[in-house]
């Protein structure tokens, strides 16, 4: 008798701890938009906070070794009216974005030393804290190699980026255990193997709560080609993708998990040289950009510029056949196959690169829509 209490005791014991068990709530796939404070003021009512979780402002400087704002004025104000946005949307996360193609020059000075990856640390914090923000975004362009002409970089980058990380990671921490808040560090990762090569990414991402891989700029030399495609195209080889970046990343030790793909809210424009044929040939060495408001509103099917769609790339492009204008770029449709990717394969959601050539919501609107 007195097992079979015992037995009973034990059984009710299980009930009630499944009972208190609640089942786990998946995590909703991330919206990171970047918004350029380099532009000047930025206007938040073209901004839809509802629609996104994460706004990256773009970008903190590098001087003396400390991080800094490019502008105090003029970042101040527009921090201050992004944070504001959390009245439309209470999760909305505001992060400093510290660096950029054309701020990452001081990055390899500036980590070289323990001591001087504790006092960058500690001057990013700081700005968290000041402006009361809810993390800090690295975008290093590039570490151990050549970013922007005339950019410092050096062999030990390698492991400066991992330390460097490290050390705003422990500082994000510290200064979260009094204030009861959990700050988020993400990184901008370059799309291609050289920056998996010159990283140390398995051991990065420990530090990271996402891994932005910048699946765009896939442009080659000489050529006109996607720029940010999803899948590779048959049309031109060797083809780089957006897949083929997230492959990489996860077979360099990152989970899936914590993987953010990049969309492009800007086209590329190539004019051809003499010859052209199909779009996809030998371009002039220039490119000029333009942003996907003008080329939905302006280009696609009109003066003279053909949208057409590349099946096995999953990705748009216009092309002139008067003038031999080939332009590349994300739409509504690229997304869709995008975000449909991110949520086959278990990814934590999509950045846009930047909410200034969407001020339409053109494309966070397909990505709302998508991500539901």
């Amino acid at each position: 008798m007195k097992q079979i209490i015992l037995s009973l005791m034990l059984a009710l014991a299980v009930l009630v701890s499944c009972s208190d068990n609640k089942p786990v709530e998946e995590s909703k796939p991330v919206v990171i938009s970047y918004v350029a404070g380099y532009n000047g003021n930025v206007d938040v009512n073209r901004i839809p906070a509802e629609k996104i979780t994460h706004i990256n402002y773009a970008f903190a400087l590098i001087q003396d070794g400390k991080v800094i704002l490019a502008n105090e004025a003029v970042d101040a104000a527009n921090l201050k009216a992004l944070t504001g946005l959390k009245t439309q949307n209470p999760d909305l996360k505001v992060l400093l974005s510290v660096g950029g193609w054309a701020g990452s020059k001081n990055f390899s000075d500036a980590v070289l030393t323990a001591e001087g990856q504790k006092a960058f640390a500690k001057s990013a914090v700081e700005l968290v804290k000041k402006y009361d923000l809810d993390g800090l975004d690295i975008d290093w362009e590039y570490p151990a190699t050549a970013g922007a002409e005339g950019n410092i970089f050096r062999p030990e980058d390698k492991q400066n980026f991992t330390l460097m990380l490290a050390a705003i990671r422990a500082e994000l921490d510290a200064a979260a255990a009094g204030n009861d808040k959990k700050y988020q560090l993400t990184a901008a990762v370059g799309g291609h193997q050289g920056f998996i090569d010159n990283t140390e990414m398995a051991k990065v991402q420990e530090y990271l709560d996402y891994v932005n891989i910048m699946t765009y700029d896939y442009q080659q030399e000489g050529k006109a080609v996607h720029h940010t495609n999803l899948k590779p195209s048959e049309k031109y080889q060797p083809s780089a993708s957006a897949s083929k970046s997230v492959d990489a990343y996860i077979a360099a030790g990152v989970p899936a998990g914590k993987l953010v793909m990049g969309i492009s809210a800007y086209g590329r424009v190539y004019q051809l040289k003499k010859g052209w044929d199909k779009g996809f040939d030998p371009a002039e060495s220039k490119y000029t950009t333009k942003s996907y408001t003008n080329i939905k509103d302006s280009l696609v099917n009109q003066q003279e510029y053909y949208r057409y769609w590349d099946d096995a790339a999953q990705a748009p492009y216009l092309f002139n056949f008067y003038k031999g204008i080939f332009i590349t770029y994300d739409d509504e449709e690229s997304v869709k196959a995008k975000c449909s990717y991110v949520m086959t394969n278990g990814l934590a959601g999509v950045m846009m690169w930047e909410q200034g050539n969407d001020n339409k919501s053109y494309l966070i609107n397909a990505i709302s829509q998508s991500l539901k």
